[in-house]
């Protein structure tokens, strides 16, 4: 018998095709591309898979329903039909999370949060008469409505807390970039492990977390401490250990150097806290070193990631900013590839090299770009033409 059942897994912008790569590579059957998100099918210990292995997703959804509405009484008579019973005891909690994209529903999705909570209330008051209590912070159960034109689909939210917390980060700076989206950059540098990696500009260390548990093949959320399916009334916690046991057995070591630079103190003690939490500290070093006075020390080649300060985050002159990372590499990065996400289009222009790929990337609202150089010996020569690139 067949127990495969429909997933949507969510993610950011620009990340879909990486997403549904990892879905792939773990197993995922139908998988389709959608827009922020991948839809597949599995059976209940794929779905805890998913949760615990993927490192793009922000969280993986189980579809109950789909049908077509075209006011906020549809809905609540769409709600009302499904058992609820099958997923929540009379005496339990949950929380709606709603998205509606639809001319139809004028009210905002917060109507639509509380029009489906009532639905559901009414739900047990009329046949058990008591009603489950809503809890937003620690539900039994969360639920997401999804409202695209007039296609209703109602989920249940797998994952709890979105799976961009890994459980690994303590300590912070200024604008920290979210783990999935650094797991993200990672994976679309083409970066395995099988050479030297170097974020510069660090902060507190999550490129270098993700890159880390990358090239050792760390399942993304193995220090998460709870996933929403935990709480479910058919969670198998032998089968959740079984996966997550299996998982853990493909963990090997990468025998190449990952670092991290930072020119604050304050930054290289957050992310050696970070990588400590992450149990990564064997495997990552981090050292008080201003990117613009170093030079490449490792042989062979290397893979350099990094997210500098952006001029809303910091204040800084991004003309002559920029095009000291650009001297830098060039100068003391032979045999490099080199990779940046960045929101200032007008910056790029400063850096003197030639991009040799552009990737639309989001960081929270800012549209950003993913760019990257590839410096060999020979790139000082060559920049004096590449100055006038664009």
């Amino acid at each position: 018998m067949n127990r495969d059942f429909k997933m949507v897994a969510t993610t950011m912008f620009g990340l879909e095709e990486v997403l549904a790569k990892e879905l792939r590579d773990l197993g995922a059957q139908d998988v389709k591309i959608g827009v922020r998100n991948v839809s597949f099918r599995g059976d209940k210990g794929f779905m805890y898979k998913t949760n615990i292995a993927l490192r793009t997703a922000i969280r993986i959804l189980k579809p109950i329903k789909t049908c077509k509405v075209f006011d906020e009484e549809d809905l609540y008579e769409a709600i009302q039909k499904i058992k609820w019973e099958k997923y929540l005891d009379p005496d339990g909690t949950f929380a709606v999370g709603a998205v509606v994209n639809s001319k139809n529903f004028t009210t905002n999705s917060h109507y639509i949060t509380l029009k489906s909570k009532d639905a559901i209330a009414d739900y047990f008051r009329h046949k058990y008469s008591k009603r489950p209590n809503v809890d937003l912070k620690y539900p039994d159960i969360k639920i997401h409505i999804h409202i695209q034109k007039e296609w209703l689909t109602v989920s249940l939210d797998t994952s709890g807390d979105s799976l961009h917390k890994r459980g690994y980060r303590s300590a912070t700076n200024i604008a920290p970039i979210n783990e999935v989206l650094a797991a993200g950059m990672v994976l679309l540098s083409g970066y395995t492990g099988e050479e030297n990696f170097i974020d510069p500009m660090c902060g507190s260390g999550t490129i270098l977390i993700e890159a880390a548990m990358i090239a050792s093949r760390i399942p993304a959320n193995i220090n998460r401490k709870h996933f929403g399916f935990e709480n479910w009334k058919d969670y198998d916690e032998d089968l959740y250990f079984t996966i997550q046991d299996s998982l853990l057995k493909k963990i090997s070591s990468s025998h190449f150097k990952i670092m991290g630079f930072d020119k604050a103190p304050s930054a290289v003690q957050k992310a050696k806290q970070n990588i400590e939490n992450a149990n990564l500290d064997e495997f990552v070093g981090v050292h008080h070193v201003n990117f613009f006075n170093s030079k490449k020390e490792v042989f062979g080649n290397t893979t350099i990631l990094f997210n500098p300060p952006y001029g809303e985050r910091l204040n800084i002159d991004t003309e002559e900013f920029y095009k000291k990372i650009g001297d830098t590499l060039k100068h003391n990065y032979p045999n490099s590839t080199v990779w940046f996400i960045t929101s200032d289009m007008q910056a790029l222009k400063h850096v003197g090299l030639r991009t040799s790929k552009r990737i639309p990337l989001k960081n929270g609202d800012l549209d950003c770009r993913f760019v990257r150089y590839d410096i060999y010996e020979g790139s000082r020569k060559a920049s004096k033409m590449d100055r006038a690139e664009e």
